[in-house]
């Protein structure tokens, strides 16, 4: 048996030891509580100074996602977006067989899309994703041979440096590109539009495609998601691969020298409504087929069908070849001037407009908390939360797509704040990959009566609580943006730099809206005017 005396013993040390860690946790100046509760108090808040900062043009190539189309923004304007890609072939040195001849070449690229009904026999309705605009809108597409040579790195000074494309390269391409419109398909709806050209319109029904086994019979239904499909001149690609020299296609780098890509323009299509859509190019493939003599001896002129493939990726990494997107916008002159000409960096700007592409970010400071930093350490308040609330200029985003997340990062040194690395896996809405970090949070808070966007809230706390604890720790400038894909933390860099910023979030250039916020001005009503609150337990 255990002496009890012992036993006692021990647990009594064993309780000193527990009370010390907790006395220590308690006086840890700015930690918070387990839980992070603040207990219905009211919080401490903090002026915020918050000025627009225009984005001008910014790195936009080898983006995950590109925009194609027009957008007509009632709040900031017109966004027009081209588009520019390599190609690869999926395998090099092919053997294409002799006499060969083109039957059709087609590019398909799939939208993002989701089910929204499927009816007894299979069919699925889709709804697509990433459209911006009137649902219905038609554009001129027009899809040319790139003559533009697209390098990933070039050399200066004995260094090698990568290759930049920016967002207001359109001109540059659009002057080195064929002569031979390669979407000329003369293929028309009931009312006669051109549906691969002229009146392009992002399509959201279903593939089938049939096919009848020879022996059988048998009829096969294959179901695809909804792509844009496009039928391709066949001249060009007989003279152009088919009939090819052989060292054209032998390796990955020959054939990009020798077939530099093609170029995506967009128009507007007469009196029709515009949009645009977000897609991944790198999913596209162009798929040549045609027919060549059977290699047997014995066949005489007997031809076999077969098949060519270029992807817009590469065949040898399986990354995304080089592809770029040229985004010119004609702003409304309110937007304009808010980020030009009536910047206030003083006092901070009564509304900050946020745009993405080549657009506008909000810069933010936090001086007014850093002041009474003495007064915070000095009196051990311990942070339980800290946050950053934006309240939406409703009135101003009147019938405007609302980005569905904003990103709140270290503006100074490009990178994340502390809290975006809280530690949460998963998605709010399992549904919606794009709901990770839902702690973190900078996703759109909806009013329920009116279904549009109300505020959108950051968590700092632990960035909060750092600055606090340890004073070698910068109370950096905060950047704030529109994001497309919160997981996506790189920035790209600005053709030009200023005296603000020099680069700009990555996922903020591949979305294409914008929203308007109250800043921290003292002219901005009480109850909409940006502030840190920070939830303090005060010792007694």
């Amino acid at each position: 048996m255990y002496n009890t005396s012992f036993i006692k013993k021990i647990l009594l040390a064993l309780i000193v030891v527990f009370l010390y860690s907790c006395d220590k946790d308690f006086n840890a100046i700015g930690d918070g509580l387990i839980g992070d509760d603040h207990f219905g108090l009211e919080p401490e808040k903090y002026n915020v100074l918050a000025f627009n900062q225009e984005v001008t043009p910014v790195q936009s190539n080898n983006l995950a996602i590109n925009a194609l189309g027009i957008y007509d923004n009632p709040v900031f304007g017109t966004t027009t977006a081209n588009f520019v890609t390599q190609l690869a072939l999926s395998a090099y040195a092919p053997t294409i067989g002799e006499a060969p001849v083109i039957d059709s070449v087609k590019l398909a690229i799939p939208y993002f899309s989701h089910v929204k009904s499927t009816d007894t026999n299979g069919n699925n309705t889709y709804v697509l994703d990433s459209i911006y605009g009137d649902q219905n809108g038609k554009i001129k597409l027009s899809v040319y041979e790139s003559k533009m040579q697209m390098r990933s790195s070039y050399f200066s000074g004995g260094s090698q440096l990568p290759q930049f494309y920016y967002t207001d390269q359109n001109t540059d391409f659009f002057n080195q590109k064929g002569d031979v419109l390669l979407n000329d398909a003369q293929i028309k709806d009931k009312s006669g539009n051109l549906l691969e050209n002229d009146q392009f319109y992002f399509d959201p029904a279903e593939i089938k495609t049939k096919t009848i086994d020879p022996d059988t019979k048998k009829e096969t239904v294959t179901r695809s998601v909804p792509q844009m499909t496009l039928h391709l001149n066949k001249d060009f690609f007989q003279a152009k691969i088919l009939n090819a020299a052989a060292s054209k296609l032998s390796t990955e780098d020959l054939f990009q020298e020798y077939f530099r890509g093609l170029y995506f323009n967009v128009e507007k299509s007469g009196s029709f409504p515009s949009n645009m859509a977000l897609m991944d190019f790198s999913k596209g493939v162009i798929t040549i087929y045609y027919k060549a003599k059977t290699a047997s001896t014995t066949d005489g002129d007997a031809t076999e069908s077969k098949q060519i493939l270029l992807n817009l990726k590469s065949s040898i990494t399986g990354g995304i070849v080089n592809t770029a997107s040229f985004l010119q916008d004609v702003r409304k002159p309110d937007y304009e001037s808010a980020i030009t000409t009536n910047v206030n960096k003083t006092d901070g700007d009564e509304r900050l407009y946020l745009k993405g592409g080549q657009g506008a970010l909000a810069v933010i400071s936090l001086n007014d908390f850093g002041a009474q930093l003495e007064t915070i350490r000095a009196n051990k308040w311990m942070v339980n939360e800290a946050n950053l609330v934006f309240y939406i200029d409703s009135d101003k985003m009147t019938g405007a797509d609302e980005p569905k997340r904003v990103y709140l990062y270290d503006l100074d040194n490009n990178t994340i704040i502390t809290d975006y690395s809280d530690g949460t896996s998963g998605a709010l809405n399992p549904l919606d990959p794009k709901t990770t970090r839902y702690i973190y949070d900078g996703m759109i808070n909806v009013d329920a009566t009116t279904k549009r966007g109300k505020t959108y809230k950051i968590r700092l706390t632990n960035h909060i609580r750092n600055i606090i604890k340890d004073a070698t720790v910068k109370n950096v400038r905060l950047g704030l943006v529109v994001t497309e894909d919160v997981s996506i933390i790189a920035s790209n860099v600005l053709k030009l730099k200023n005296e603000t910023i020099s680069q700009a979030p990555r996922a903020s250039v591949m979305n294409p809206l914008g929203t308007i916020l109250y800043g921290g001005k003292t002219s901005v009503p009480d109850d909409k005017r940006l502030r840190l609150e920070v939830y303090y337990t005060k010792p007694n």
